[in-house]
Order: C-alpha cells, then sequence, then structure tokens
C-alpha cells in the first residue's frame, strides 16, 4: 500500500531528470547562436607543395600541375600568379575578421618560366577604415544655398547654341526666342 501512495503522488508532477534535460535543451539552443564562427576562403596552403616549385626549373604547366589554378593573375606588367588565403573569425553579432593571410606570388619570365616564388602575409596587409561622413571631393567647396542659387541667371542664356543667323538654333530661327526650340 506504501508503494501504490508513493506512485499515485507522483503521477501529477513531472519528474526531475526531465525538467533537467528541458532546460538543458531550450539553454543550449539559446547559446547555440552566440558561438564563434571559423572559416576559410581561396587557397588550401599545402607547405609541401609550396616548396617543390622551384625558379628557373619549373613552368606554368608544371606550376599549375602542382598548386592548381590561381586565384587571379595579373593584366599588366610582369607575368604573376597569386594564390590567396585567408582565415576569418567571426564573434556572434560581429563581422568577420581575417585572422591569417597568406599571398603566394610566383612570377614568371618572358619563356613562363619560374622565376621567383615570394610569400606574404598579414604583415602587408593595411586595415582601411572609410569616413563614413562625407566623401572629400576636389575642386571649391559650396554650400547648399550656392548650390541651389547657382545657375540663376545662367539658364536659358543660349550662348554657346546660337545659329549662324543670329537666332540660338531650334527650328530654323523662328519664333525669336532664346531657348533651343525657339521660345
Amino acid at each position: 500500500m506504501i508503494q501504490v501512495m508513493a506512485a499515485s503522488s507522483r503521477a501529477g508532477f513531472p519528474r526531475l531528470p526531465t525538467i533537467a534535460a528541458l532546460f538543458l535543451a531550450a539553454g543550449s539552443m539559446v547559446t547555440g547562436g552566440c558561438a564563434t564562427i571559423h572559416d576559410h576562403h581561396g587557397y588550401l596552403v599545402d607547405q609541401a607543395l609550396l616548396d617543390s616549385v622551384q625558379p628557373r626549373i619549373d613552368n606554368k604547366a608544371s606550376v599549375e600541375r602542382t598548386l592548381g589554378r590561381p586565384t587571379f593573375t595579373t593584366q599588366f606588367g610582369d607575368p604573376a600568379w597569386y594564390y590567396v588565403s585567408v582565415d576569418t573569425r567571426q564573434l556572434p553579432f560581429r563581422g568577420p575578421h581575417a585572422t591569417a593571410e597568406t599571398i603566394l606570388r610566383v612570377r614568371f619570365d618572358a619563356g613562363d618560366n619560374v622565376l621567383a616564388v615570394d610569400r606574404a602575409g598579414m604583415d602587408h596587409v593595411v586595415d582601411l577604415r572609410p569616413d563614413h561622413a562625407s566623401t572629400p571631393t576636389l575642386g571649391r567647396h559650396r554650400s547648399l544655398l550656392e548650390d541651389i542659387f547657382s545657375n540663376i541667371g545662367t539658364v536659358g542664356t543660349g550662348g554657346a547654341a546660337a545659329g549662324s543667323d543670329g537666332s540660338s538654333g531650334g527650328s530654323g530661327g523662328r519664333g525669336g526666342g532664346t531657348g533651343p526650340n525657339g521660345s
């Protein structure tokens, strides 16, 4: 009889492990969006493959077989292939930030043979933050009122558009007006 009473008193309440499991699941869903995201873009650097490219021995075809197609190539100047690799980290509610960057440049001579292999990293990256307040322009700085009222007196003068008969062009000089259509 004691066992029957203990079972009936628990029947109306959920068991403690069930509540704990619900809280654990809800907590993991809420904090799951707060995880840091690590990502990789571009060329996957393999040091053994990089070391196998030798200046004055390899050519464009052998470099492409060894390293694959370049990320981009030069369009002007000395021919070069670039292999770019960027590792990023994104904190919750923030934009991605580069944590590591590798730029491999393979330069070629006129005969498509490897001239040199250069490598650069984060030390050559410039963090550029544009000023969103204003865009710098060359020339005269004018106020808003100068922009609005600067054309008063210049509209409809027709100075350079005048025809050979002294009229301002348009329909054969008829109308006698100053605008391009004789008005």
